[in-house]
């Protein structure tokens, strides 16, 4: 969705005509009658600089108009609905960026808001891409340039987030006038603009400029796919348009029935996020369910329902393409509901249901609760502070880890969904998904985290690898000594999940004596690899294979947290080899295909059958397929969503059976488990539940209880990949409440 400029009114000489242009202005951003003459003064200022310029020959001045590129940042902004003093610093920008002007000049002709606004977007310049495409760092700078440039941007947005969203205007104006550009230029600015520019826009809530830096970045990045797609929807278009309008009468006639005044559109899907969705679940252009959408404004969130419930009993909806982001808002602060139905003529139609205060939020954002226009130009809604109190997080991230890390966690607060949990005193504090008490504690302070013994969540206890979710509230309970355990450095057992926590972590142990961490990575790796059998297993070698000199060197680098367990266990299975003896390897699943590339299908507990895809739906690969068993035919293959099937379903459910795409597993080896136990009612369910949810087959079981002690012994034959994942199984099976020793048999 690629935005199309207004031209700037101009005068019979061909000159822009700034009185029209300020009118024109001023009611795109709702300003008052007394932002007109410091809007003029800018114009004046900014036009009479480029005009100074090129009598004196400035080397900007010969391929640059700074005015012109400032009047299209202020309309952008406007459309935003900025405040005077931003509209003003936009137009003053890039004649302060080109050298035509300086920021004392701006201070005393403007005043200091305006030179402080202008300061920060400079600082701000410094992180454009110089970028080396044979350099793998982020933003193709070196690791200390990119810290410090990273650092001076997000300082500047902390202080005011004005200034990113001038900035944000000035790379859309950027992007946009690189049409007729070199093809190196093109890429240059598009691949600052995805890496950058546009992650930022989505994390401030703008999908309003995000979509266009989106869709124009990916035009010059990927112009073959770009087009392809812009090739295949305008071949529907006016096919897609009458649908949609007979879609919007019939909803419109189905409101009037429940009284709801609502406002109801075509919403255009932008390219870049329809090429996304096809990668991201491989499928074709064909499957992409929004391609054909509506989105309906009410006036309240009960509406929102209400229409969800009357659009659900027009067209059937499609299971597993409804998402309630009302209810459980994105990170970015984004709300609606989504759900994909099949509409007139069994097409499949999206549509978004919102308030209209959310559809401003969510082409707005940040932008949506600005409240600079009033006399307190300090106030601000509590939801601009939370979308942008992430950028404080990361700036405290940086000076805790250094390296690389700043960029990791930039990406990941920009990816990843957040939830956000309160502290005993109220405080809300956002983590991403996945995240633990423990992660919570290190969050607290590090010393909170290193003393941390358990936590309440909403006033009940919990274990440390406790998972968080939106809403929690978290007390942490502490000990009296301040030594974290090395097991919460194990991926295996879940304790952490973010890298500040991980950093405190490593870092405590990196302060303890040599000889303490030798004594500490030997008992590490001895219960390990006593717990996994491994006991004719060479040290010195295995030190060796990770690149050091000695035993006590493995167990000092184990110690100190340097090394992790799941390293060693990764290079103790190269170092024996496959693990086990040829004959001992045993498939996990029968593989079956119509001899057709890409369309395998693997059958669940069966053998070798025949199996033919159904005519009636065709399946293609990232299709949700279900089997049916014929008579005489082997299984025939189906969607999830064929009427057929779900017919047979109800009459004959017996002949079900789950089939999945996908390559065939590598190798599994059949391990016997120990488990010794104190017996309890449950216990075997827990343990069979457990090996389930880590996708483990077991082919045999044996159990023998001891009355007289009420202890119980069992012999477990599972299908393990390799050591890594059997580490982790028995880490968890350790866990389990009675269990003793779960070990592998040697």
């Amino acid at each position: 969705m690629v935005k199309v400029r207004e031209d700037h009114p101009t005068q019979s000489d061909g000159s822009v005509d700034i009185d029209v242009w300020i009118e024109r202005l001023m009611s795109m951003a709702e300003l008052e009658a007394d932002a007109r003459n410091p809007l003029r003064r800018a114009c004046l200022f900014s036009e009479l600089a480029e005009v100074e310029a090129i009598a004196n020959k400035n080397v900007w001045a010969k391929n640059s108009s700074s005015f012109r590129t400032g009047l299209e940042m202020a309309e952008i902004l406007a459309d935003l609905k900025l405040d005077r003093d931003t509209l003003v610093a936009s137009v003053l920008y890039r004649a302060v960026r080109e050298g035509k002007s300086t920021l004392a000049d701006i201070k005393r002709d403007f005043g200091g808001e305006i030179e402080s606004l202008i300061k920060g977007v400079l600082s701000m310049a410094a992180i454009s891409t110089q970028r080396n495409d044979s350099n793998d760092n982020v933003f193709g700078q070196q690791l200390q340039e990119q810290g410090d440039n990273v650092r001076k941007m997000l300082v500047s947005m902390v202080d005011d987030v004005r200034v990113a969203l001038i900035k944000l205007a000035e790379r859309t104006c950027a992007i946009r006038a690189v049409k007729n550009a070199g093809e190196e230029k093109r890429r240059h600015v598009a691949q600052e603009v995805a890496d950058i520019y546009a992650p930022l826009a989505h994390r401030l809530g703008i999908g309003h400029i995000k979509w266009e830096l989106e869709d124009l970045s990916f035009r010059y990045l990927e112009t073959h796919d770009y087009m392809q797609i812009a090739r295949l929807l305008d071949e529907r278009r006016l096919d897609r348009q009458s649908y949609i309008e007979n879609v919007i009468d019939t909803l419109r006639e189905s409101l009037k029935f429940i009284n709801i005044d609502a406002d109801i559109f075509g919403r255009a899907k932008h390219i870049y996020s329809i090429w996304r969705k096809m990668r991201r679940k491989d499928i074709g252009f064909s499957q992409v369910y929004d391609i054909r959408a509506v989105r309906i404004l009410v006036p309240t969130v009960r509406d929102c329902y209400s229409v969800l419930g009357t659009v659900h009993s027009l067209w059937r909806n499609i299971p597993n393409e409804f998402d309630d982001y009302i209810a459980s808002p994105k990170e970015n602060g984004y709300r609606s509901l989504h759900t994909a139905v099949i509409g007139p003529e069994r097409k499949v139609l999206e549509v978004q249901i919102r308030t209209q205060a959310m559809h401003e939020e969510a082409e707005f954002g940040v932008c949506a609760h600005w409240m600079y226009k009033g006399t307190d130009k300090t106030a601000v809604e509590d939801a601009y502070e939370q979308k942008i109190a992430w950028l404080r997080q990361v700036l405290e991230w940086h000076d805790e880890l250094g390296g690389n890390a700043l960029e990791d966690d930039l990406a990941q607060s920009i990816e990843q969904e957040r939830i956000y949990v309160f502290t005993p005193d109220g405080h809300v504090l956002d983590f991403s998904q996945g995240a633990t008490v423990l992660d919570f504690a290190f969050r607290i302070h590090t010393d909170v985290g290193n003393s941390c013994r358990g936590a309440k969540v909403n006033g009940r206890i919990v274990p440390l690898n406790h998972r968080l979710k939106t809403s929690d509230r978290v007390e942490v309970l502490t000990g009296k000594r301040a030594a974290p355990s090395r097991d919460w450095l194990s991926p295996a057992l879940g304790y952490i999940t973010t890298s500040r926590a991980r950093a405190k972590i490593q870092h405590w142990f990196k302060l303890q004596a040599r000889d303490q961490n030798i004594s500490d990575g030997q008992a590490l790796l001895d219960r390990e690899f006593k717990r996994l059998a491994l006991l004719d297993l060479n040290f010195e070698d295995l030190a060796k294979k990770l690149n050091l000199r000695s035993m006590n060197d493995l167990y000092a680098a184990v110690g100190a947290s340097d090394i992790g367990v799941g390293q060693v266990l990764n290079a103790a299975q190269k170092l024996l080899g496959v693990g086990q003896p040829e004959q001992a390897r045993v498939p996990i699943k029968s593989k079956t295909t119509d001899n057709k590339p890409g369309r395998d299908v693997y059958i669940d507990g069966v053998g070798n059958l025949l199996t033919h895809f159904a005519n009636c739906c065709t399946p293609v690969p990232g299709d949700a397929i279900t089997g049916y068993i014929t008579l005489g035919k082997g299984v025939s293959i189906h969607r999830q969503d064929c009427s057929n099937i779900l017919q047979l379903q109800t009459d004959e459910p017996e002949r079900m059976i789950k089939v999945d795409w996908g390559e065939a597993p590598e190798n599994v080896y059949p391990v016997d488990l120990i488990i010794e136990a104190f017996d309890r009612q449950g216990l075997l369910r827990d343990v069979t539940a457990l090996l389930d949810n880590e996708q483990i087959s077991t082919s045999a079981m044996q159990t023998l209880s001891d009355k007289r002690k009420n202890t119980v012994d069992m012999l477990l034959t599972v299908e393990i990949r390799s050591f890594t994942q059997l580490s982790r199984v028995l880490a968890r099976l350790n866990q389990l409440s009675n269990i003793a020793s779960a070990r592998r048999k040697h």
